[in-house]
């Protein structure tokens, strides 16, 4: 591979490709008497870690071009598989629900030694990501949510789980996945048509009806609002009719709009995505 030219220049212009590789890990866990397997990416650096979690249908991969900004490059990492999607698992999918992948974090960040954190999430990892930094505020140094749920009007993806219930967990997922890609946001149809190997149909009930009950019920506006940590919401230019952006901008929430994009900020307009998260990171470790 060296003796095409290609690679040989982009291996002088990145030396530190080594240093900022991410390494593969599986980690056994028991979250609630089920017994599941984490597999997950991380590395080792300097400062306070990057925890990233991700959204309905995604993957840990959704992160692993943190390796490429510099800004970034020496801050450890982690990321990885909630049970039931990408190549973690879980002896009962049925038992994947938010309030478990708040105690998968938990525990996940506990089996790392990860005591402080500048948290990402994305989605069903944003609304995770609320939820874990409520129960401990003090563990999170600030807070990228993108996209997760903070009212009844981002159930779109959910609600479908009310709206087009189907017996058969496959085919809903099936026919879930043919509206997504048909719709007319970004990232649409890359997001769907990858669905049904990314996520086990088995798992999606829970994890959707849980999505809807706590958006429509847990004050999850109020909640977010009150964090006393550095946050940011993230959300498409597509979306930027949200009605409650508003009410984020006077509570004292920086919002950060990316171009071009709907509810997939890494699929569609990922330069903008990394630059904004590193913005805050930054702004964090600096202090107030």
């Amino acid at each position: 591979m060296t003796d095409n030219p290609i690679f040989a220049v982009a291996a002088v212009r990145n030396p530190a490709t080594t240093v900022r590789k991410l390494e593969r890990f599986t980690l056994p866990l028991t979250v609630d008497a089920t017994r599941i397997e984490v597999s997950g990416l991380h590395r080792g650096g300097t400062g306070t870690p990057l925890v990233f979690l991700h959204g309905f249908g995604s993957t840990k991969e959704d992160y692993a071009d943190v390796i490429q900004h510099e800004r970034l490059a020496d801050r450890p990492v982690l990321a990885y598989d909630a049970p039931g999607c990408g190549s973690s698992t879980c002896a009962d999918l049925t038992a994947v629900s938010i309030p478990f992948l708040v105690s998968v974090a938990e525990q996940v960040l506990n089996a790392r030694q990860i005591d402080r954190c500048h948290l990402v999430g994305h989605s069903m990892g944003g609304l995770t990501s609320l939820l874990l930094a409520d129960s401990d505020p003090g563990r999170i140094s600030s807070l990228t949510n993108i996209e997760g749920n903070l009212a009844p009007e981002d159930c779109f993806l959910s609600r479908q789980i009310l709206t087009h219930s189907h017996d058969d967990p496959d085919e809903f997922l099936a026919r879930f996945a043919e509206r997504v890609g048909d719709s007319r946001f970004y990232g649409g149809a890359l997001y769907a048509s990858s669905l049904p190997h990314k996520v086990r149909a088995a798992a999606v009930r829970a994890i959707f009806e849980s999505m809807v009950e706590l958006s429509d019920h847990g004050k999850l506006l109020d909640r977010f609002l009150q964090l006393p940590v550095l946050k940011m919401f993230m959300y498409g230019e597509q979306n930027n009719t949200l009605s409650y952006l508003p009410a984020l901008a006077e509570g004292g929430v920086e919002l950060a709009e990316i171009e071009r994009c709907a509810h997939f900020p890494m699929y569609s307009n990922p330069p903008q995505m990394w630059a904004r998260i590193a913005d805050l990171v930054s702004r964090a470790d600096a202090g107030p």
